[in-house]
């Protein structure tokens, strides 16, 4: 009886291995990654409306992933700055900012002011799409919409211009 209930608790447990296994190989979320179309979000911005990637089809894109707690964001922002300001008619650059409040980004912009758009992940549902695993994370994003660099940790203005040039 007793090596009846122990082979019983061990198929149980195999079976259970096995459904939880398959489960996570059929609901497996979806990840852009280099070579890949970039994933078209649709996300609030500092005005109160949406702004969509394919809003800028046709154009080069920079997504920098960010946050104002963020030592090397703040780091990175006299740069991304300095890019937007000498580079940002010939490619957009998009600031996604992952949980946080619009006040608390316009507190930020009163010190780091880069003009670029800024849009709101706030619930990281489209930074999981990226997969984004910190910040500052930057991406870009072809005139086709296909994801050419991913880039971690903070960048400069120079390395930026680099990676985009590439793509125009």
């Amino acid at each position: 009886m007793n090596q009846r209930v122990i082979k019983s608790v061990v198929l149980i447990l195999l079976i259970g291995m096995f459904a939880f296994f398959a489960y996570s190989l059929v609901s497996k979320a979806k990840h852009t990654d280099v070579g890949d179309q970039a994933y078209n979000f649709k996300l609030p911005n500092l005005a109160g409306s949406n702004t969509k990637l394919s809003d800028f089809r046709g154009q080069v894109v920079v997504l920098n992933y960010f946050a104002t707690w963020c030592a090397p964001c703040k780091e990175e922002a006299p740069e991304l700055e300095a890019f937007a300001k000498d580079y940002g008619d010939q490619y957009k650059l998009i600031m996604v900012n992952r949980g946080e409040t619009i006040d608390r980004v316009k507190k930020f912009l009163k010190k780091y002011n880069t003009p670029a758009t800024y849009v709101f992940d706030y619930n990281a549902k489209i930074s999981k799409l990226y997969n984004v695993t910190g910040q500052p994370e930057t991406f870009v994003i072809d005139k086709k919409g296909v994801i050419r660099e991913h880039y971690n940790g903070p960048v400069t203005e120079m390395q930026l211009y680099n990676f985009v040039k590439k793509y125009d």
